[in-house]
């Protein structure tokens, strides 16, 4: 598939050159010619003779822009200076930090935040433990965990080189949902010492958003952490990445006037997101499921579903293909109505996508490359999602995981379960008005400024009404009361 120019391989040059008429016409044709864009363009410094020019590009890869950068070095005159990276400039210190709700100008400030007063507060918990969650950040924290075992699509690259992306998801959780959230990079891929690990640290924070933690290992700790906790685990890159395929689905059907129990779906990939979507599609209705790897459908009769270790297997065979299908992804593909991918790019070609059944959904949602040029696709599908930012209906979880969360903490729910990820995803799906919804606007926009809050209040509604949170969350918190006229001690 080609690649586009795009602000994440994006870089600023500073060049000088000569104060002639034609300056900044030889920079943009070097820069349109070399097969990147301008975006931006500020002279910094001028005289009689010479041009300061920062001239702001988007490549479309690393190895591009060097290109770009040696078309500008060869025009006459000009001489390069610095070249930035403008995303390293965003993560150069970290992207997150912590801030207190407090100053701390005098001494009596010093002693109400930290000693002597603290010890009263430290003695309230003590004597009610419950109390934590009014008197401390527990009531909005939320702990971001991650192995480095299978970030992005970058694979197993450790617990340092992870850092990046939990800073990033720290960051999301603030600003979509106001949450606090910590990233913590675990130095062990050991699922018992994750566990464990995971269960020591769990009484500072309110839930729980496991990350980028390979197959199947996701799968144990994920369930054994939900068995042994009071507060919410959620591994995002299956509940969340469900939960956005189903509203977009949801939609999808809305716009071809196909029912959600007779379409017949397939799916390429039954890795962690793969088994996690067609889990919350069969809870959501769909009756005619397929799912292929890299060995082609899943059936009972292959040989690998039976061996041991293969219960995530086994569990997809027992539960989908009710005709019975075998054979490769491209033949169990003819004639049906979904297409939805979470594995590996260029798996299908435009052939393919031309035998689905009419009026096709495709999803392809591998990232950067999907399985099937978005393009090609869409010459005749009558609608496509990626996971890409560079074309319409991006399926992306922070559609989703800051406003499930947003209600969970809100909710003090003690768990997640399908229930609430079904409220979830049918309030995301509903978000896109009827006058709204086509083919390109399946899903609403990240920045959309009403989705975490609609995400959040169907999530607490329903963590309510399956008794996993407090029919009534108190609004007080112990020692005090809130009145009409604000917060007041209590007598």
């Amino acid at each position: 598939m080609a690649t586009v120019p795009s602000v994440s391989n994006s870089i600023t040059v500073r060049m000088e050159l000569p104060a002639r008429g034609n300056a900044v016409s030889m920079i943009t044709t070097a820069v349109e010619s070399s097969g990147g864009s301008v975006t931006g363009l500020d002279v910094t410094a001028s005289g009689h003779e010479r041009l300061r020019i920062d001239v702001t590009v988007a490549a479309s890869s690393v190895a591009h822009g060097e290109e770009i950068v040696e078309k500008l070095r060869a025009i006459d005159g000009v001489s390069i200076g610095k070249v930035s990276d403008r995303t390293f400039l965003m993560h150069l210190g970290g992207k997150i930090e912590m801030s207190a709700k407090h100053p701390i100008r005098n001494r009596d400030d010093l002693s109400m935040i930290y000693t002597p007063g603290v010890a009263r507060v430290c003695m309230a918990i003590a004597e009610n433990p419950d109390d934590a969650r009014r008197l401390t950040i527990k009531r909005n924290t939320v702990a971001v965990v991650t192995d480095g075992s299978a970030v992005l699509g970058l694979g197993n690259i450790g617990p340092k080189a992870a850092l990046p992306v939990m800073e990033g998801k720290a960051a999301l959780f603030k600003r979509f949902a106001g949450i606090d959230a910590w990233p913590l990079c675990l130095d062990t891929q050991d699922t018992d010492q994750i566990v464990e690990i995971v269960k020591a640290i769990a009484p500072g924070f309110a839930g729980i958003n496991l990350e980028d933690i390979s197959a199947p290992r996701c799968f144990e700790i994920e369930a054994r952490l939900r068995e042994a906790l009071d507060i919410p685990v959620f591994h995002d890159d299956q509940h969340g990445t469900a939960i956005v395929v189903l509203a977009s689905l949801i939609n999808a059907l809305r716009v071809i006037g196909k029912d959600i129990g007779r379409v017949r779906v397939v799916m390429s990939g039954a890795g962690a997101a793969g088994t996690a979507i067609l889990k919350l599609l069969l809870a959501a209705g769909v009756e005619h499921a397929v799912v292929a790897d890299i060995h082609g459908v899943i059936h009972p009769g292959r040989a690998d579903v039976a061996a041991d270790g293969a219960e995530a297997l086994r569990w997809i065979a027992e539960h989908t293909n009710p005709e019975g299908i075998t054979g490769t992804l491209k033949e169990a593909v003819r004639g049906a109505d979904v297409f939805i991918g979470v594995s590996a790019p260029n798996v299908l070609d435009g052939e393919d996508v031309a035998a689905m059944a009419e009026d096709a959904v495709v999803f392809a949602l591998a990232n950067p490359d999907p399985e099937v040029d978005p393009a090609v696709a869409r010459q005749t599908a009558a609608v496509v999602a990626t996971g890409r930012s560079d074309f319409p209906n991006q399926i992306n979880n922070v559609l989703v995981f800051p406003g499930v969360f947003r209600g969970l903490l809100d909710a003090q729910s003690r768990n997640v379960n399908t229930e609430m990820m079904l409220a979830a995803a049918r309030a995301l799906a509903a978000s896109v008005q009827d006058d709204q919804l086509n083919a390109n606007y399946i899903i609403p926009s990240v920045f959309h400024p009403d989705v975490a809050k609609t995400v959040a209040a169907a999530v607490r509604e329903a963590a309510q009404a399956t008794g996993s949170a407090p029919a009534h969350v108190p609004a007080g918190t112990v020692g005090i009361t809130e009145g009409g006229d604000g917060v007041v001690p209590a007598l």
